[in-house]
């Protein structure tokens, strides 16, 4: 079974299949298989960031007491 990567590992791999796309004279098979597989990995990063979200609003409602969800964008859950 192989195992899931993290975050962290997840962008490297992003970032390598961005710097082949642009740095190297790939033909258009090879261009579009590593666009299809960054763009899975691109999707795997998000369902990381939103799982961490949620994680994060659970954490935050637990403290405060309150329900209302977590946004990044105002000051008052920070």
């Amino acid at each position: 079974m192989k195992e899931e990567k993290n975050f962290e590992e997840l962008m490297k791999d992003l970032e390598e299949i961005t710097n082949k796309l642009e740095k190297e004279d790939l033909s258009l098979d090879e261009s579009v298989d590593l666009f299809e597989k960054g763009m899975k990995i691109s999707k795997e990063c998000n369902e990381k960031l939103e799982k961490a979200e949620k994680r994060i609003t659970i954490l935050i409602n637990a403290e405060t007491g309150e329900e209302k969800e977590f946004n990044p964008e105002t000051s008052e859950n920070a």
